[in-house]
């Protein structure tokens, strides 16, 4: 009768532990779900079409030796020549006129070409690259430089934004202790197509954040209260350390930008080197976002799983 009975209620603990265990789960999901992320963001920029105009050669006479006149100064060769030498050598004459017009041709072929290369054209082509780190919680370090360099950034300038950049990419360059996670890539379209690709890459990490707690955009600053933010439902909850920060660094850059695959952090670094250098005067639009941004707010490793599945282990 004893061995039927512990036989009995044996039966029963099993089913028992596996539900305890389903609504364990639920439930921490459940909180996960509510709690509050603050996220901080730097940025700016403009895709319009760069209004730049290629220069109008000058023409300067000089006398030539004979009597005869060199114009352009550039090529070198005779336009006009002395009468006399005129009805004396035509078949020379002749040749001269056909060296200075192919040089005149290849020079303007050249500079129509080096022209289109810089963008000169109706509709540039544009990259637009994100490049994305995961690191441990203990750099907070890194979150105080972006913090700073969120309130004293010039952000209404492409010269401003080339130092948000910069800055940015060598606080996360001087962390290499703290890296874990990574991801990167690059897509080359038109300038038409630019805004909307890089807007749509920006809405994606934004909506991530429960709440922007600190955003410097085209010199816009706005910083809000981080005790308590807002979860999901509404309620107000009091934020927990965790595990992780992820910084997403999206940038739309006239020309080619091309991103070494990231799959150690020696790739991580030629990455932020390559996006960090980018010249002003390429620079279209820059997004600088991290989160969390609240001290003491860190992502857990179910977060960063769920949110930025993209990352890689390097």
């Amino acid at each position: 009768m004893q061995k039927k009975l512990t036989a009995l209620i044996k039966s029963f603990i099993k089913p028992l532990l596996i539900v305890g265990l389903v609504i364990s789960l639920v439930l921490s999901q459940a909180d996960g779900a509510l709690a509050a992320r603050s996220g901080g963001r730097i940025g700016g920029g403009s895709f319009r079409a760069p209004a730049r105009s290629m220069p109008s050669p000058t023409r300067t006479y000089r006398p030539a030796p004979s009597g005869g006149y060199y114009p352009g100064g550039g090529f070198g060769l005779p336009f006009i020549m002395p009468y006399p030498f005129i009805m004396g050598g035509g078949g020379l004459f002749s040749i001269l006129i056909f060296m200075a017009i192919a040089a005149f041709l290849v020079r303007s072929f050249r500079s129509a070409q080096s022209g289109e290369d810089l963008g000169y054209g109706a509709s540039p082509n544009v990259s637009v690259a994100r490049v994305q780190v995961g690191l441990l919680s203990e750099a907070r370090g890194l979150q105080s430089d972006l913090n700073n360099i969120a309130n004293r950034a010039d952000t209404n300038t492409s010269a401003g934004l080339a130092q948000v950049l910069q800055e940015s990419t060598l606080a996360l360059m001087r962390h290499p202790e703290y890296w874990i996670y990574a991801g990167g890539e690059t897509q080359q379209t038109k300038l038409e197509a630019a805004e909307n690709q890089f807007n749509r890459l920006a809405l994606s990490e934004r909506s991530k954040f429960t709440a922007e707690t600190l955003s410097n955009v085209n010199n816009v600053l706005k910083q809000a209260e981080t005790a308590a933010l807002p979860a999901a439902g509404g309620e107000l909850v009091e934020t927990a350390p965790g595990e992780y920060i992820v910084v997403t660094l999206l940038v739309a850059t006239q020309g080619k930008l091309v991103l070494p695959p990231i799959n150690s952090t020696q790739d991580l670094r030629q990455a932020l080197g390559q996006i960090g250098s980018v010249p002003s005067e390429n620079l279209m639009a820059v997004e600088i976002l991290w989160t969390p941004q609240a001290e003491g707010d860190t992502l857990t490793s179910d977060d960063v799983l769920a949110e930025y599945p993209n990352l890689k282990l390097i």
